[in-house]
């Protein structure tokens, strides 16, 4: 007899209003522990963030009169208002790499183009489809963050609160959008095939537009021939601490027929979200 999968119960995230007032000084070494190579990958991933989560908006928006579920509704429209602030902080954030890195403002409209040329020339169902595919992908590399607690120590401190903020409110919508796209799209074989595409496709067009910026961005910071920063950033993202090596995994269950985000339970981390917006509190003070 085969067993009955548990039913996870849906999560409705929360729209918070937090400001990080970040240190500009601070946006080329503030992870010293990780050391810069580390700290110019993440900030090569900011760059992309705020009109990345204008794409989802935009996309999951594009389908809420179709939804039925009352509580999916609110669900939408909270995942809305946290994608916004999200994308506020990293705009602020991306302020002062902009200033640093000539190359940060060219790849975020060159980002911003490839994913309105989606929206505009592509069915609104392939927008969808590569929005749960980076879901799933910034679901991963939060859990991380909340899981490992050492990708955030020795960091400045408000640089540290920003990613981890960021990662409990990704997880805490991580099944938001996906739940769009069953209810609207289904879960037969072409709505199966459409997400395995979006997330293939995702993977491969997202670090090929991230990877040439990244190298970019230390060239002109000086450290592209760090190799001590580099044995670093081999530690942090495949090595024993692993940002992404610990997600390969749960990223390749994505194709799985019957998957879904829940299925990997990580709500418990959620538990942390009071004792962080403390702590905020303090740094704000």
């Amino acid at each position: 007899m085969s067993k009955k999968k548990s039913v996870i119960v849906p999560i409705l995230p929360t729209r918070r209003d937090v400001r990080f007032h970040l240190p500009a000084e601070r946006i080329g070494d503030w992870h010293d522990a990780a050391g810069p190579v580390f700290t110019a990958f993440l900030n090569t991933f900011s760059i992309v963030l705020p009109v990345g989560e204008r794409f989802f908006i935009d996309s999951v928006r594009a389908y809420r009169d179709q939804i039925t579920d009352p509580e999916l509704k609110k669900a939408v429209t909270a995942f809305i208002g946290q994608e916004a602030m999200h994308g506020r902080e990293h705009e602020d954030y991306n302020t002062a790499l902009f200033a640093r890195a000539p190359v940060a403002p060219k790849f975020e409209s060159f980002v911003f183009k490839v994913l309105s040329g989606i929206t505009r020339h592509l069915p609104k169902s392939f927008g969808l489809s590569g929005t749960i595919a980076l879901e799933h992908f910034t679901a991963l590399l939060a859990d991380s963050v909340l899981r490992e607690p050492r990708i955030s120590e020795g960091a400045e401190p408000h640089y540290a609160a920003i990613w981890r903020w960021h990662a409990l409110e990704e997880t805490e919508h991580k099944a938001v959008a996906f739940d769009v796209w069953e209810a609207v799209m289904g879960r037969g074989v072409d709505a199966y095939a459409l997400r395995c595409m979006g997330l293939a496709l995702a993977t491969v067009v997202f670090w090929g537009l991230v990877i040439p910026v990244f190298l970019e961005v230390l060239r002109s910071e000086g450290k592209l021939t760090d190799l001590k920063g580099w044995r670093k950033f081999f530690r942090y993202t495949m090595g024993d601490i692993g940002l992404l090596r610990i997600q390969l995994r749960a990223y390749a269950d994505y194709f799985r027929p019957g998957f879904h985000p829940w299925d990997h339970d990580n709500r418990a981390h959620l538990e942390q979200i009071d004792a962080f917006l403390a702590e905020q509190q303090r740094l704000a003070a």
